[in-house]
């Protein structure tokens, strides 16, 4: 009877302490170190990772509605993901939506953020006008495409199918 006694309250205190652990892993993950950051760059400012990577979005996807989801396109289109349990943060307009493949992406204004494989460094802008299927653009916070003319040359390297 007596070992009952001191159960219960054993039970409570743990459970306190799970929820104390899961709160503050939850919050730091929530409110860790922006996902996105913004840079300006020829009097626009565009979205880029925490590496200052640029962000692309296909003109074509939009809330949810997937074409880079083939492994030629995934291999030159990197999808900007995040864990389950954390929230974008580093610019306005941020939220997540769910791949095919259930991952959680980040988008700005519902499309979708990768960046470009044959980005470099920092500041490289060479997906800027890619075609395809549709247009890849730079993300500016505006939520308009940057039109700064392509490195690339605007053709696809992976033969017209996502």
């Amino acid at each position: 009877m007596r070992n009952a006694k001191l159960i219960v309250p054993a039970l409570v205190v743990g459970a306190a302490l799970l929820i104390g652990v899961f709160t503050a892993v939850s919050m730091g993950l929530s409110h860790g170190k922006a996902v996105v950051k913004t840079k300006t760059v020829g009097g626009r400012t565009i979205l880029v990772t925490r590496r200052g990577m640029t962000l692309y979005h296909l003109s074509v996807e939009r809330r949810g509605h997937f074409i880079c989801t083939s492994a030629a396109c995934l291999a030159e289109w990197k999808p900007l993901v995040v864990a389950r349990g954390v929230t974008p943060t580093g610019a306005k307009s941020l939220g997540v939506v769910r791949r095919p493949d259930r991952r959680r992406q980040v988008a700005y204004k519902g499309g979708p953020l990768y960046t470009f494989e044959e980005d470099h460094k920092p500041g490289d802008m060479n997906g800027n006008g890619f075609k395809d299927v549709g247009t890849w653009h730079v993300v500016t916070v505006a939520g308009k495409s940057q039109s700064a003319p392509t490195s690339s040359g605007g053709s696809s390297g992976y033969g017209g199918g996502y």
